[in-house]
This record gives C-alpha cells, structure tokens and sequence, in this order.
C-alpha cells in the first residue's frame, strides 16, 4: 500500500522550462521526445496539488553551456505556459543535473516539514534522474511520475541513436524499485485523496526494502 500524500508531500517539478521542446538542440536532426501527453500531465498535477494545498517546489535550469536553450537570459529559459511558479512556492536554481547540488533545496523542504516527494519534469534521463536518485539517498520517501517525464532520442557509447522511449524507459526502470517508487498521473492524484491499497511501495535502501525480483510498480 502506499499512504495518502499528506502535508508532508510535495510536488517537485523539474526544470519546466520552454527550452526543453528545442528537439534539434537535444536529439540532433532528428531530434524527438516520447511522452507527448507530458506537459499536460504536469499541468494536471500542479492545478491537483494546489487545489489540495500542498507544497509545490522547481528547479529551474541556467545551463552554463554556451548552445543550451536552457538559460535565463533567453526566451526558451522561460517556465512552460501553465508552469509557472506562485507565491509561496519553493523555488531553486541550477546550473547542474541535480536540484540538491549548490542549492537550498533540502534545507526548505525540511524546514516545510516535507519527507516525501513527488517528483516529474525534464529530462527522464538527465535532471530528473540525478535529482531522484539523489532524493532516494537522502532519506525522502521518493515518487517519481513517470507519464509526467520526457525524454528526447539520445546516442549510446557506440553513437548508435537510441529512441526516446527507450531511454526513458530503462531511466525510469533503473530508478524505480531503488531510489523511488514510480506512479502514474492518475496514481499521483488519486493519492492526494486516498490511500492506494493497490499500488506497492518499492524504495530501495531501506532496511525492509523487498528482494529486487519483488519490486513492481
């Protein structure tokens, strides 16, 4: 079972920023992303998570890289429409994968008396993914929505062009069982309500955590 996500959950969206859908930047010519349904996902679970007043937090991305989009002095370094950050929320920002390196991410969610987070954004494979596995390590009772995650095509060490669906699939499996618990959308606003008898709590790192055989989403 996993518990209802109470006052001690809130909702991490990572770096929702417009210069994540630049495919040609981050996939090359033939650049392309899976999940087109993402960004309505994220909308659907920041409107939920405000209606149910919990704390929502973002990392936003200022890249240091020359070519990258993802920097605040460009247009596409702003948030996605319908992303955007209100009064109160936790805001950070970043030059690096992971939203705890360099920043007081940690020390606002604990003094918001926050233990778990729900995590989702861009990129499965980059942002999402350090700052997750980073999240499990410290303690958070983890949840990554992963239909609320995007990942473009990207190139394996013998450069043969691997498709989104795959890298965010293997992503979310390396992550899910170790360093969170993966959920759907649906999963994430149902919980905001309920608790979830069917779904099964998989984190890893743990002194009761189950054999790897027995995790399952």
């Amino acid at each position: 079972m996993i518990a209802q996500f109470g006052p001690d959950t809130a909702l991490l969206l990572i770096d929702v920023q417009k210069g994540v859908h630049d495919l040609a930047h981050w996939g090359g010519a033939t650049g392309r992303m899976n999940n087109p349904g993402c960004d309505d996902n994220l909308r659907a679970l920041l409107a939920a998570f405000r209606n149910a007043g919990r704390r929502v937090a973002f990392t936003r991305h200022d890249s240091i890289e020359p070519d990258s989009p993802l920097k605040f002095a460009l247009p596409s370094g702003a948030q996605i429409d319908g992303l955007e950050p209100a009064t109160g929320d936790i805001v950070i920002e970043k030059s690096v994968n992971s939203g705890f390196i360099g920043t007081d991410l940690e020390l606002q969610l604990r003094r918001a008396g926050i233990s778990r987070l729900v995590i989702a954004g861009y990129f499965t494979n980059f942002c999402v993914e350090t700052t997750t596995r980073m999240a499990g390590n410290m303690g958070y009772d983890t949840y990554l929505v992963h239909d609320a995650c995007a990942a473009c095509n990207h190139a394996d060490l013998n450069g043969i062009d691997r498709d989104p669906e795959l890298v965010h699939a293997m992503s979310v499996g390396n992550l899910h069982g170790e360093f969170c618990t993966a959920i759907t959308t649906a999963d994430a606003l149902g919980l905001l309500g309920a608790d979830a008898p069917r779904l099964t709590r998989a984190q890893g790192n743990e002194a009761d955590a189950p054999a790897p055989t027995a995790r399952s989403a």
